[in-house]
């Protein structure tokens, strides 16, 4: 008698994805602070999304997928613009007077932000494991934030614009969210970032006039930000929320800012206090919790 054949499960790769997440979304705040004195906000956002979707366009092969139609692609618009535009130019223009670890400290309040909007807007809820997990790794983020605060020359303008990025970064992730049952992490990712490319065009001459003046290093450091944080990160990011919840996905880049610290730490030679590792260590404890499920026991046959 033959045995039924089995199909091979679809390999997870999600712990994979949201690790490629944190560490290259926090080398981006490295990598904008260290171009804030070469271009300005919104001609290095067009920049970047230039050669992002340059990028994207080889990994996603947009040619073989459907533009989305209706309520999909208006969403996919609203994203486009407001995750991949407006946030990036709020963020490059928060780094101008602000560093690059206090910058992730305050637009890690966004994970908050989409933890509560996917509760009340996508019908997530509020399970228990989350919402202990996000208050263990938001008092992580706020002893990293007393640990930066007397070192830190933090400008009024500089934490008002990246508030304001939190807002747009929450509200870009669950605005996309609902795309990504009908179209595919890689593709929505190569529209969002296209559409925002677009948007900025109006930067263009800018952008032309800053490259021309900008070093071979600095030219460097904005197509790394194309091709790592840009492609790489946001493909991974849909990947991953296209499997979990919003929530889950957001509370995992509650380790951003312990990592753009340490990155910056190297590179720009910005030494973190002691406290600083001690919220790193419970921005981890929380993504740990908020990714516990308790074990099902399976009944003792009679």
């Amino acid at each position: 008698m033959s045995t039924p054949a089995t199909t091979r499960p679809t390999r997870d790769l999600t712990v994979l994805a949201l690790t490629t997440v944190v560490v290259v979304w926090a080398s981006a705040f490295v990598g904008i602070r260290a171009l804030a004195g070469a271009f300005d906000p919104a001609a290095l956002t067009l920049g970047r999304l230039l050669v992002g979707a340059a990028a994207l366009t080889l990994i996603a092969r947009p040619w073989r997928h459907r533009l989305p139609r209706g309520r999909t692609l208006a969403l996919t618009v609203a994203y486009g613009v407001v995750w991949f535009g407006v946030y990036n130019v709020a963020l490059n223009a928060a780094e101008v007077s602000l560093d690059a670890g206090t910058t992730a400290l305050i637009v890690n309040i966004g994970p908050l932000l989409i933890a509560l909007g996917a509760g009340l807007f996508l019908g997530e809820g509020f399970p228990r494991p989350l919402v202990l997990g996000l208050a263990v790794a938001f008092s992580g983020v706020a002893v990293i934030a007393l640990s930066t605060r007397e070192s830190a020359e933090v400008g009024a303008d500089g934490v008002l614009l990246a508030v304001g990025a939190a807002l747009a970064y929450a509200a870009g992730a669950l605005l996309q969210k609902p795309t990504l049952r009908t179209v595919r992490p890689a593709f929505s990712t190569w529209l969002g970032c296209s559409i925002g490319a677009l948007a900025c065009l109006p930067f263009g001459p800018r952008l032309v006039e800053q490259v021309a003046d900008a070093s071979v290093g600095e030219v460097a450091w904005l197509v790394y930000l194309g091709v790592l944080p840009t492609a790489v990160g946001f493909v991974a990011w849909s990947y991953a929320i296209e499997r979990l919840s919003a929530g889950t996905v957001a509370s995992t880049t509650y380790l951003v800012p312990a990592t753009a610290i340490v990155i910056s730490w190297i590179l720009l030679a910005e030494v973190p206090a002691p406290l600083a590792f001690v919220g790193g260590a419970l921005c981890l404890a929380g993504v740990a919790i908020t990714r516990w499920r308790p074990r099902t026991r399976t009944p003792a046959p009679a």
